[in-house]
């Protein structure tokens, strides 16, 4: 299973998701930033900062 906390890119948020694949834990990424940040617009380099914080769920995040 994949993991996204967005609290690694947006300090304090709590949300999470968790997928299989990465596209989809990307695709509700994306989702989140829009409706909860507000985030009209997703830049490419806003995705590319997403995939780099998806991990395996089981895995330590680096401190």
């Amino acid at each position: 299973m994949r993991l996204f906390e967005c609290g690694t890119l947006v300090p304090g948020c709590q949300w999470h998701t968790r997928a299989e694949e990465d596209a989809e834990v990307v695709r509700r990424a994306v989702e989140h930033m829009r409706t909860a940040h507000g985030e009209e617009t997703i830049r490419e380099n806003m995705v590319d900062n997403i995939k780099t914080r998806v991990r395996d769920e089981g895995s330590q995040q680096a401190a």
